[in-house]
């Protein structure tokens, strides 16, 4: 879960150089929006089910190895669908907002203009209830 999280955050802090005129940089809470996301909750919550029927399972080591092997690359294409759904919803609102630049929350200390809400909007995601961020 962690790795595609770091993939989805590496992934927006590369993209979106270029959206618009002359605006702020957009920032998108990744974190948040896989923690609000039922769709990539499913999916991690399926991965883990699926993790343990490999490790239960009754086969060879190197049968268990394959399937493992067959469910990282499966996941790793839906991990890919899903960044990929991120990455045009931020683009359409970076578009809407002439945003020169989107990059992900994490790592930024300040500045820039919040956009994880449009995101999430796009995306039909309602927001869990959370802790304020700190030193807020």
């Amino acid at each position: 879960m962690k790795k595609a999280i770091l993939i989805a955050a590496a992934t927006f802090a590369a993209i979106l150089a270029g959206c618009g005129a002359s605006s702020p940089v957009g920032l998108v809470d990744v974190q948040r929006i896989v923690t609000n996301w039922p769709e990539y909750q499913n999916y991690q919550s399926q991965l883990v089910v699926d993790e343990q029927s490999i490790a239960s399972g009754k086969g060879s080591t190197a049968e268990k190895t394959r399937a493992a092997l067959a469910l990282q690359q499966k996941y790793s294409k839906i991990t890919e669908q899903l960044t990929q759904q991120i990455r045009d919803a931020a683009s359409k609102i970076a578009s809407e907002k002439q945003l020169k630049l989107v990059v992900t929350r994490e790592g930024i200390g300040y500045g820039g203009v919040d956009i994880t809400p449009d995101v999430e909007k796009s995306l039909n995601i309602t927001e869990k209830a959370s802790p304020a961020p700190s030193g807020s």
